[in-house]
């Protein structure tokens, strides 16, 4: 596991220039415990999940990511991992311990979606999961 110290206010920075792509409703930095440390929705979006649910995906979410670990030696890591439901996409991208969490349109292109955040989070496919 890469044990690397994230710059909270870089992350807060970077959640909101995500949070400008038109398709975002919410991008968040979570802990591995699925705790929000930067970022959330965008200002003025209509909320479809209270704060209880809200947290409890957000749980759900990061401990999927920690499991999906245990398979990164036989199968690479993971860049990126999406959801698409009958109303949004949820999307994460994991960096190092922490990962970050999306929940977007249901239209959209999710691996046009992936590249523009990436691209976003200053990373290269290497880089990204903290190599």
């Amino acid at each position: 596991m890469h044990e690397k110290k994230l710059d909270i206010s870089e992350y807060e920075q970077k959640c909101q220039e995500i949070l400008d792509d038109h398709e975002i409703r919410y991008a968040g930095l979570l802990d591995e415990f699925g705790t929000l440390l930067a970022g959330g929705y965008k200002p003025g979006m209509t909320v479809r999940l209270t704060d209880e649910k809200l947290h409890s995906v957000c749980k759900e979410l990061a401990s999927r990511v920690a499991k999906r670990k245990k398979f990164d030696e036989e199968l690479g890591h993971v860049k990126y991992s999406a959801s698409r439901r009958e109303h949004v996409v949820i999307m994460s991208f994991p960096i190092y311990d922490k990962v970050i969490m999306l929940i977007a349109e249901s239209n959209i292109n999710i691996d046009r979606l992936a590249f523009r955040v990436i691209s976003k989070l200053g990373r290269q496919w290497g880089e990204f999961v903290g190599e």
